[in-house]
């Protein structure tokens, strides 16, 4: 960070006393927030902006951040190059134009039982297999293999299941799973201060993929009532904000899945579910997927997408993890809609 224009010794000492060692981790910051967290004369909100202005920079020269105006066919030669990570079920990847992309947050909604976590777990075995595997750790110049961080908030993670994924495949599932990092988050307050940290621990594994399950799940039991409404937005739509930033300027693939919320109709009798987290969680999200149950199997619908139709696929969790359905009907003839 030496290298920052107008960044002074006093600067770099403030930065690392809040952990910001890096251009990267600089770069995520929002100027208000850094200068608060400083609390020091050195850096107030102009200064903060200037800084995190020039991080910035550096990226862009270095060809990791887009200019801030550049041509059409440059944003699409770049988007050609982002990285995509498979599921296992050639279907549901078609369905995602390839997999879970870089550089965007996928958000996965359904009912309990609707496969979740199971795609959550399906995706870090598979993952893993496209990610660069450099072992040359103990050189100061090499990072460490490309990693999974896996945020776990409602006790679901289970490494057993995703050895049996790996083995069901024929991969390695020693190396699989030395390379996801699991963390148990027990409070809304603990997930927030996570997020925060996030871009250190990025760092540290050389992370590529960033699963929460769940993401609104301890929001939503800790912030009950109309009176607590605003505040839990504005706690879930920060948190958005910053793996938004953390994702381009890391060119991380970051998944969450989210909760639903049943609404009854009055007219019919029958009940209908969305995604819980309200207009917030809806535009924080690049791509939203819901599941629904279909007998034996599950249904993907695109929900919302930049570029992609709204459409559905059909599934099947097997024990080599998400797996194309055995029987797939027609969207006409498919009984469950």
């Amino acid at each position: 960070m030496e290298n920052i224009p107008d960044i002074t010794s006093d600067m770099l000492d403030g930065l690392r006393k809040l952990n910001i060692n890096s251009v990267y981790q600089l770069a995520v910051q929002i100027p208000s927030e850094l200068a608060f967290k400083v609390s020091d004369a050195f850096i107030d909100v102009e200064s903060a902006a200037k800084l995190i202005g020039n991080a910035r920079k550096i990226l862009t020269e270095n060809e990791i951040l887009s200019n801030e105006f550049s041509t059409a066919d440059d944003m699409l030669e770049k988007r050609n190059k982002i990285s995509r990570y498979s599921t296992g079920s050639s279907n549901f990847d078609t369905f995602l134009d390839g997999g879970f992309e870089t550089r965007a947050i996928t958000e996965i909604a359904g009912e309990f039982g609707s496969g979740k976590s199971q795609i959550c777990q399906a995706l870090c075995a598979a993952a893993i297999t496209l990610m660069k595997n450099d072992r040359l750790v103990e050189n100061a110049t090499q990072k460490p293999p490309e990693s999974i961080i896996f945020v776990d908030t409602e006790n679901t993670f289970r490494a057993n299941r995703i050895h049996q994924i790996a083995e069901q495949n024929n991969l390695d599932p020693e190396d699989i799973l030395k390379r996801i990092y699991h963390c148990n988050i027990y409070s809304s307050e603990q997930l927030e201060a996570l997020i925060d940290d996030l871009p250190n621990f990025i760092e540290q594994y050389n992370s590529k993929l960033v699963i929460i399950d769940s993401f609104i799940s301890l929001h939503r039991a800790e912030f009950s009532g109309r009176g607590t409404l605003v505040e839990r937005q504005q706690r879930l739509g920060r948190m958005l904000n910053n793996l938004r930033r953390y994702a381009e300027v890391y060119n991380l693939a970051v998944v969450i899945t989210n909760q639903v919320v049943s609404y009854s109709d009055g007219s019919s009798g029958f009940d209908y579910m969305k995604a819980a987290g309200g207009n917030i969680v809806a535009h924080g999200s690049t791509y939203r997927i819901f599941l629904r149950k279909s007998g034996k199997n599950r249904v993907a619908i695109m929900e919302d997408s930049p570029c992609q139709p709204y459409q559905r696929v059909k599934f099947t969790i097997t024990e080599s993890g998400i797996q194309d359905a055995s029987s797939y009907k027609t969207q006409e003839s498919d009984s469950a809609w």
